[in-house]
């Protein structure tokens, strides 16, 4: 055995760099081992691992020292290990060439979503691990991603949402009337590439022009020692016109795209993701006036059918509400039984494909005759007279006469 035999080490995954799995799968892969000689071997080890863990420092004045505080949390989720080759007590020798050890794990059912942020990460990975015998080990890392489904088909992330808010415009010490805010949109669950139709009304009672503003915010909250710290970060916005002083601006459906973000991250005790849409009025001289709507962004799109059909009520009342489906005062009048049925003649007189006789039945026949006659002439109008009275012998006589 010489030193610098091993020309190459590296981890495959079967998913390959761009591949994501989620709890309860299978994550198999190989290890690659290329060697110029024949090398001895002790063992070879993969691990995986995968956890969260959050860290940043809090300082603050004691007189005139600076003390630090070390915030720091963590939490494991995935902790598995596989021998490839097991340590026997005697070196094992591989003869010159490729070698392939193939490897399989079965992943935990709850995982939470792979995530990297300023002060706190989810991350997983896989790593193996060449002993062999008065020569440090040799070691390969391969990061992979875990998704954990997040579906926005169930009731609670298909309601609606709304909110009003109202604000008195200052200037100084005087005011300068009051500005109110209300918005609504269709549900509280989304996934990346959807569109938030915006449905705001503007009520500009003030003196000075106002400016309505929407914008996805993320906020990334890490958790460590009883502390907390938040980032928040605008993911996509809009800026909607100018309202003049008095005037009233409505937003019917103003669309808003959700970009490629990552999912809501609930269940995980060290850091949260969270997604809210926020609605706010810029007034000059005055602190703006600001409506914030919960938001759930998922993995699962909405369905067509099944759960979505649940909503129909509470989305016709949604555009009811806001004057966007409205009844007609005149419904319209049916049609005219005679024309209805005068069409369904000519169909069935251009259809392509006619009906096949039937030597059992006569097209002459009066049965047949009496079915047509039935069938395609309209009813006779009413009348108060009856067209046919009855004879004189037929006529019903008095009891007494």
């Amino acid at each position: 055995m010489r030193l610098g035999s091993v020309r190459g080490f590296a981890l495959e995954l079967a998913r390959g760099p761009g591949g994501a799995y989620r709890g309860g799968e299978q994550l198999c892969g190989r290890v690659l081992l290329e060697v110029a000689a024949p090398l001895r071997v002790r063992a070879l080890v993969v691990a995986a691992r995968g956890g969260a863990a959050t860290h940043w420092l809090e300082r603050r004045s004691v007189g005139v020292n600076a003390v630090s505080r070390h915030c720091a949390a963590a939490e494991t989720y995935l902790r598995r290990r596989q021998l490839l080759l097991r340590d026997t007590g005697e070196p094992t020798t591989l003869p010159a060439g490729h070698h392939e050890f193939p490897f399989s794990f079965q992943l935990p059912l709850t995982l939470v979503t792979s995530f990297e942020g300023k002060h706190g990460s989810v991350r997983y990975c896989i790593k193996a691990t060449l002993h062999r015998p008065w020569v440090p080990a040799r070691r390969t890392r391969k990061v992979f991603t875990v998704i954990e489904p997040v579906d926005i088909n169930t009731p609670a992330l298909l309601a609606p949402q709304a909110g009003a808010r109202e604000k008195v415009a200052r200037s100084w010490y005087c005011n300068r009337g009051l500005v109110s805010l209300s918005a609504k949109i269709d549900r509280k669950g989304y996934t990346p590439g959807e569109v938030i139709p915006i449905f705001a009304e503007i009520d500009n009672g003030s003196t000075r022009p106002v400016l309505p503003r929407a914008a996805v915010v993320q906020t990334q909250t890490f958790m460590a020692r009883g502390a907390q710290k938040q980032k928040r970060a605008v993911v996509a916005s809009l800026a909607g016109e100018p309202v003049g002083p008095g005037r009233r601006a409505l937003w019917q459906g103003r669309a808003l795209r959700i970009p490629p973000v990552g999912p809501s991250i609930f269940h995980c005790r060290v850091l949260h993701v969270g997604y809210s849409l926020k609605v706010c009025v810029d007034i000059p001289g005055t602190s703006k006036l600001l409506l914030e709507l919960p938001l759930v962004i998922g993995t699962v799109p909405l369905h067509p059918f099944g759960s979505r059909s649940s909503s129909v009520g509470s989305h016709a009342s949604f555009l009811l509400d806001w004057g966007l489906g409205a009844l007609p005062e005149h419904p319209e009048a049916p049609p005219d039984y005679s024309e209805v049925v005068t069409e369904e003649v000519a169909v069935a007189s251009q259809s392509p494909f006619p009906l096949l006789p039937d030597p059992r039945m006569s097209l002459e026949g009066p049965y047949f005759a009496y079915i047509q006659e039935f069938r395609y002439r309209p009813p006779p109008l009413y009348s108060e007279e009856d067209p046919n009275p009855p004879s004189e012998a037929m006529r019903p006589r008095c009891m007494t006469c």
